[in-house]
């Protein structure tokens, strides 16, 4: 028997970085994402060797152990290790298991559409199928959260996980005590039509490292940094904004806000942009792009513009003439989240 999971990657539309704490512990977050037909892939395939293997396929890298209740960090897919030390610990009373864990994602590391997180949830609901787990997608959903930000200590925000688990188009609020609501959006086919013609994914030809910027950005909110409290404090406001030119078809006003988002997002921390950065985005502006963004983090990793879909091949010409090591891509949104199938 094997066990096949694939999970949604994102693209984050507005108010991304609200989402980190201490923000929104204290302020309140809110985040307006999609998914898109890129993907993390988990295969799991239960073994009576009494060990337990981890394989992922795009980074080339291999790990094996002797069973065992935990498996101890030693830097070799330590990610792979965390999700399964919380499922023995909390899910098989203590008792190890032997298996086979391979995975794959559609996007190079560091892209910036929340790829370590969605992988992480690919590989929890394969544990879900296996064991029969009774976890919903707001349980399966916290859990890789807790996985990744608590046990393994990694970096980051919530967006990404509840993503991931329910797919589609989600305004998502986080509060207080670890608090998230998940709303769904009915957005009509003809203005999801519209976003999908319109828009186009640059990978910078840069991974970056998310932790990093991220603590900074953590960091000016516990030192009250006045500037990037307001930017946060803006993009916040501009996933609101968002939510109502998506849900009204607005896209002259939605190319507004998605250009005051970036300019609020460049204040939350010193590395979100760089010249690299900067070139591209005014290389793009220049060829006809209504507007442009970096994914995630920032620092690197993917761009996305939208611009006249009659045009996208000029905007992509531009960037590949001013920067020949970057790679442009299109995609689809997706109304599902993570899925878990069986293959005989």
């Amino acid at each position: 028997m094997l066990i096949r999971t694939r999970a949604p990657l994102r693209l984050g539309l507005a108010g991304g970085g609200t989402d980190v704490s201490p923000y929104c512990d204290e302020f309140g977050g809110a985040i307006l994402n999609a998914t898109i037909d890129y993907y993390a892939y988990a295969a799991l395939e239960p073994l009576e060797t009494g060990r337990v293997e981890f394989v992922s396929a795009d980074l080339h890298e291999e790990a094996s152990y002797s069973t065992a209740p935990e498996l101890a960090s030693d830097g070799r897919l330590d990610l792979f290790k965390a999700v399964y030390n919380h499922v023995v610990r909390n899910y098989n009373q203590g008792k190890p298991l032997s298996l086979r864990m391979s995975t794959r994602v559609d996007v190079p590391a560091g892209s910036g559409l929340g790829s370590s997180s969605t992988l992480v949830v690919a590989m929890l609901a394969a544990y879900v199928e296996w064991l029969n787990l009774a976890l919903g997608e707001y349980e399966l959903a916290q859990t890789a959260f807790t996985i990744e930000r608590e046990e393994a200590g990694l970096q980051g925000g919530k967006q990404d996980q509840y993503a991931a688990a329910f797919g589609g188009f989600n305004f998502m609020e986080f509060g207080r005590n670890g608090r998230v609501l998940v709303n769904p959006l009915r957005v009509k086919d003809w203005i999801v039509s519209e976003l999908e013609a319109s828009l186009l994914l640059y990978y910078t030809g840069k991974s970056r490292t998310s932790g990093d910027i991220i603590e900074e950005q953590s960091r000016n909110v516990r030192d009250r940094n006045e500037l990037a409290l307001e930017a946060m404090h803006s993009i916040k406001e501009e996933a609101f904004r968002m939510k109502e030119c998506l849900l009204r078809g607005d896209f002259r006003f939605l190319h507004e806000v998605l250009r005051s988002s970036w300019e609020s997002k460049k204040r939350m921390a010193s590395r979100i942009t760089n010249e690299h950065i900067e070139r591209l985005y005014a290389c793009a502006l220049e060829a006809g792009a209504h507007c442009a963004k970096i994914s995630g983090a920032g620092g690197g990793g993917f761009m996305m513009l939208l611009t006249d879909p009659i045009h996208k091949d000029k905007v992509a010409a531009a960037l590949h003439a001013h920067h020949d090591g970057g790679t442009t891509y299109g995609c689809h949104f997706t109304a599902g989240g993570v899925q878990a199938w069986r293959v005989p």
